[in-house]
């Protein structure tokens, strides 16, 4: 591969992954497209280089689109719950022998990651999570009901040729592609783009009328909206985030969903809102994690994360709801969430801040691994601490 000039090489991997996962692209047509692209590098003497070597992969494929058997693990890639692209020659590790290889190999996951799914969920769980982390993540809408039902929604979108089925709940799944931005109804605010998974957290909130909630790291407001909408827009939210200029995102996004009980502040100004206005009754902290349970939206992070990466955040999330501990009323309750499926950012933080606040109690924690299935959906973790 050192052999191999940067842009060839870049240019054959997109090529192979088209062949593979999109399979209603002609083989002919990806590899034409790959070889006027090679052309265009200004190496166009190494066209036929690219030709040749997409012309054997594709040559060994046998199936784009087949149903796979356990015996074809090592000569498959698995697109999907039940099928992937079949090659006529062994080429992945033995599952049965090096799972952790296979794995690795098979879903371009590191192996250190692969080693600490296995031992907590066992290999067929580490082997969906890893096939949830490859998937193509549906996109889901929530329906602000200030402006309109689900049923109201999706015939809204059906008038013009946009399909989309019930998600769960209220939500709302879409069937076809495009620019959500330019849907009907989503200047309006008609609805907001939120996965299942991440709805969780403010179930587990379980915000009431009248009550002060603060969502702590509130950037870009997806929670914040749903808070706020719950509560028919009654609530007294305050936003913040550490970052101002993420924080002017959830300002844009709540004044697009047209509701007005929620308050934006930066951070340095929530103490002074506390000595004014008193403690919360309810604090949300969404804290930075590693990603781990969003593998399939964020692509990127499997290639940066370390295992030092993970230490490092969770001395950061513990901070955080200490910070949090310190912002709401007696009687009140911390919600902690993360979109990590990693046990020290999870759990672990949340077991080593009651050690050391003998004032909570841990109300109830629920971990979601992300799943490919029919109504596919992220991962995240979410706890409920209660305030004696």
């Amino acid at each position: 591969m050192e052999r191999i000039a940067r842009p060839l090489a870049d240019i054959i991997r997109v090529a192979v992954f088209e062949a593979i996962y999109c399979p209603l692209t002609p083989v002919h047509a990806i590899v034409h497209e790959a070889v006027e692209m090679a052309k265009g590098t200004g190496r166009g003497g190494q066209a036929g280089f690219v030709n040749a070597v997409l012309r054997q992969v594709t040559g060994h494929i046998v199936d784009r689109q087949g149903l796979l058997k356990e015996e074809d693990s090592q000569r498959a890639i698995p697109t999907d719950a039940q099928g992937g692209c079949l090659f006529d020659a062994a080429f992945l590790p033995d599952p049965k022998s090096s799972p952790h290889d296979y794995l690795a190999v098979c879903f371009s996951l590191p192996g250190w990651l692969i080693q600490d799914w296995i031992e907590r969920f066992g290999y067929e769980g580490a082997r969906q999570v890893a096939l949830a982390s490859n998937r193509r993540p549906s996109v889901y809408l929530r329906p602000n009901p200030l402006k309109t039902t689900p049923e109201g929604l999706v015939a809204r979108l059906r008038e013009v040729g946009i399909e989309a089925e019930a998600g769960g709940g209220t939500m709302i799944r879409l069937l076809s592609a495009g620019a959500v931005e330019r849907m009907p109804g989503y200047k309006e605010g008609w609805f907001s783009v939120q996965d299942p998974t991440a709805g969780c957290a403010v179930d587990d909130l379980r915000p009431a009328p009248g009550e002060s909630i603060l969502d702590l790291c509130a950037a870009p407001g997806g929670k914040t909206i749903h808070i706020a909408e719950q509560m028919g827009d009654q609530t007294r939210i305050v936003a913040t985030d550490r970052n101002l200029e993420r924080l002017d995102k959830v300002r844009e996004n709540v004044a697009r969903m047209g509701l007005q009980g929620v308050t934006i502040l930066p951070c340095a100004e929530i103490q002074g809102h506390v000595h004014r206005h008193g403690q919360f009754d309810a604090v949300l902290v969404d804290v930075p994690c590693s990603n781990t349970g969003v593998l399939a939206r964020r692509v990127e992070v499997r290639y940066r994360l370390r295992p030092e990466a993970i230490k490092n955040l969770a001395r950061t999330q513990l901070g955080l709801i200490t910070r949090a501990a310190g912002l709401v009323a007696g009687g009140g309750r911390v919600v902690y969430s993360t979109c990590s499926i990693q046990h020290p950012e999870n759990k672990v933080v949340v077991q080593a801040f009651l050690h050391s606040h003998r004032e909570f109690r841990l109300d109830s924690e629920r971990l979601t691994l992300p799943s490919a299935g029919p109504m596919d959906h992220d991962g995240g973790y979410v706890a409920v601490l209660h305030k004696r």
